[in-house]
């Protein structure tokens, strides 16, 4: 019996559904573009479905513009300094021939450690 919990999005045909549903929002907001009267400040504003135009290109421009500056702004992958390895002699070490636990040198200046 398989004992892992079901979440909304583990289905595929629940992302299908919200896709159906997003699509249909951007048709109704399509059509009430057509049916709404506005009361606008500039004239291309008249023009039919000039928002949701409006909105497409400023997200295209938005990741044009992020994808641009991410060539000068990205940093290498050691910018904050090189990468430690673990130190072993702060692990503890058991045994499981006898079950005893032996414990490692934990007793270094800067260790939090609260049983020492």
């Amino acid at each position: 019996m398989d004992n892992k919990k079901q979440y909304l999005f583990d289905n595929p045909k629940n992302i299908q559904r919200v896709l159906y549903l997003l699509y249909a929002c951007c048709a109704l907001v399509v059509v009430l573009d057509f049916v709404i009267h506005r009361h606008v400040a500039h004239s291309w504003e008249n023009l039919p479905i000039f928002y949701p135009l409006y909105g497409f290109v400023g997200c295209v421009i938005l990741v044009l513009v992020a994808s641009w500056m991410r060539t000068f702004m990205i940093r290498p992958e050691d910018y904050y300094g090189p990468v430690e390895q673990p130190d072993d002699s702060k692990i503890e070490r058991v045994d499981v021939s006898n079950g005893h636990t032996e414990e490692a040198n934990n007793n270094n200046i800067g260790d939090r450690n609260v049983d020492a």
